[in-house]
């Protein structure tokens, strides 16, 4: 088979592995979302709090930073020894990729929003909770939307190698197709993963246009 046109070899693969495929291409996607929607959560409320105690701000997005700089495989390797082998150490290590973009981007939405206006909020007797919830995060949400599809798309991408640790994804083919020297099978792992990738970051692109205030595009 190594003899064989590289596209010869990915239409064989597809025609033998496409259940596979779509298996795969699911478990990706379910790696991808349940660590998305933990990080968001979490990074949301934790960029909110940086805006409310300053003191904390340079902990809460150093930590975030310094997380992004281990090496994915590295920072599996540390999840192991406390989830062990599988899914939950991979969704552990994409929530905390996840963090830094999101967390981020929530504080900086909200700290751009016009003085201004939040002062307007005040006169009008709005209370602090009234003024997060109606006008800050409202003007901060295409910026925070931002941040969660940089985060989406990396996750993408690092999701592949949950494969080293037994958490299936798109992965598997593109490990399996070097250790047996198939080009074919690699592609029949990276483009899935690479059109998902653009398919969720087309989906984000469109979510943070339509939440962007008239007045603000």
């Amino acid at each position: 088979m190594n003899n064989m046109n590289i596209w010869q070899q990915l239409a064989e693969q597809t025609q033998l592995r496409w259940i596979e495929v779509l298996e795969s291409t699911f478990i990706h996607i379910q790696l991808v979302f349940f660590s998305m929607i933990i990080a968001t959560v979490l990074a949301v409320t934790l960029g909110i709090v940086a805006t409310r105690v300053p003191w904390l701000k340079t902990l809460l997005l150093g930590g975030a930073g310094v997380l992004q700089t281990i090496p994915s495989l590295a920072l599996l390797g540390f999840m192991i020894p406390i989830f062990g082998i599988g899914v939950k150490t991979a969704i552990a290590a994409l929530f905390l990729y996840s963090l830094l973009p999101i967390m981020r981007n929530t504080y900086t939405g909200i700290k751009d929003v016009d003085a201004a206006t939040v002062e307007a909020a005040k006169g009008v007797g709005m209370t602090s909770l009234q003024i997060l919830f109606k006008v800050e995060l409202p003007l901060a949400i295409p910026i925070i939307m931002a941040g969660i599809r940089t985060a989406a798309v990396i996750n993408v991408g690092n999701a592949t190698l949950a494969a080293f640790i037994g958490a299936g994804g798109l992965g598997d083919f593109i490990f399996l197709g070097i250790t047996r020297g198939i080009d074919g099978l690699i592609l029949l792992g990276a483009i899935p993963a690479t059109l998902l990738a653009i398919m969720i970051e087309s989906f984000f692109s469109a979510v943070e246009r339509w939440t962007t205030p008239e007045g603000l595009k």
